[in-house]
């Protein structure tokens, strides 16, 4: 009986320290509510200014966070600049010379740490909730964002190389790589509609002008005149017709093979997701309600909590 009653009491003990550990570890909408009130507002601050001076930062905001959770997980691994022991993301072949908002990152920060009185608000953090306010500032849903993730004392470009999805990559490919990441092709398709803002450089998508067969022939001449065979490879185009606008007309776009991107056309192609394109290129509502859900669900994807990483003083750099 003494025996059963010693493992009784190691049992719940150990059950205890497992829950705890959970709770402590885990994400939550109001992890700063008591640290940091004013914590969100300021973030809402800076980026709805952003994007009233230039809407495509809304694009760029998003994108970073996408790039920053496709890695090694949403920890803020993106942000930091090379240094003898950083090899960093930022020059990637996807990053380089692609992704923007990195000032617009430090001026949130800055304001954030002013209102918190200290560094309490980590850089990751900071990502995914301008992330969300970049598509409420342009049209599109909101949601609950869940906080309590650290950043990242390494980066990989390496990783980033290997993890980014390219945007000449096949459907089974996309589906794969999304599969890595523990999302599905319900989030792929949804995720994907994360392009209906911004803008798309020439060299990403000459192949599918010149060389692809799945796109409309007249859409394809247009590019053609922002996007020559040779040269312009930093021209842009809007990745759907309202390239500022966070609705469906780039599940509209596809339905007409005007997707801009190989990958971007590969979702509406006689394949597994031609469904979901379909359904959210009429159900705009249907697209901004599962869009906010693979959100939520690609925001916690292997985040830094509990004592693992740090909160940067600096975004751009290490403690």
């Amino acid at each position: 009986m003494p025996s059963y009653k010693h493992f009784s009491v190691f049992l719940y003990a150990f059950v205890f320290a497992a829950v705890a550990s959970t709770a402590y570890s885990s994400l939550s909408p109001d992890y700063y509510d008591y640290s940091c009130p004013n914590a969100l507002s300021s973030i809402r601050s800076v980026v709805e200014a952003a994007v009233q001076k230039e809407q495509r930062m809304g694009a760029s905001l998003l994108r970073l966070h996408f790039h920053d959770c496709f890695v090694n997980g949403c920890d803020g691994s993106i942000l930091l600049d090379p240094s003898p022991t950083i090899d960093s993301e930022k020059n990637a072949l996807p990053n380089f010379q692609s992704i923007r908002g990195f000032e617009v990152v430090d001026e949130i920060k800055q304001a954030v740490d002013e209102a918190c009185g200290k560094p309490v608000v980590s850089c990751a953090d900071i990502l995914a909730v301008a992330a969300r306010d970049s598509v409420v500032a342009l049209g599109g849903p909101t949601w609950e964002v869940r906080l309590g993730r650290r950043d990242s004392t390494t980066a990989s470009r390496e990783a980033a190389n290997a993890n980014i999805p390219a945007p000449f990559f096949s459907l089974s490919e996309l589906i794969s790589n999304f599969k890595s990441h523990g999302l599905n092709e319900k989030d792929l398709a949804v995720l994907s509609g994360g392009h209906t803002i911004g803008y798309a450089r020439c060299a990403t998508f000459r192949d599918h002008i010149y060389d692809d067969s799945n796109i409309n022939q007249r859409f394809a001449k247009e590019l053609k005149y922002i996007c020559p065979k040779k040269g312009g490879d930093f021209n842009l185009a809007p990745l759907d017709r309202t390239a500022a606008q966070f609705d469906s007309a780039y599940f509209s776009d596809l339905v007409h093979r005007k997707g801009i991107l190989h990958s971007d056309q590969e979702l509406f192609n006689g394949g597994s997701t031609d469904a979901l394109v379909k359904r959210y290129s009429y159900n705009s509502k249907a697209f901004h309600k599962d869009f906010a859900k693979s959100m939520i669900k690609m925001g916690n994807i292997k985040p830094l909590t509990g004592s693992k990483g740090e909160v940067r003083l600096n975004c751009r750099r290490v403690n």
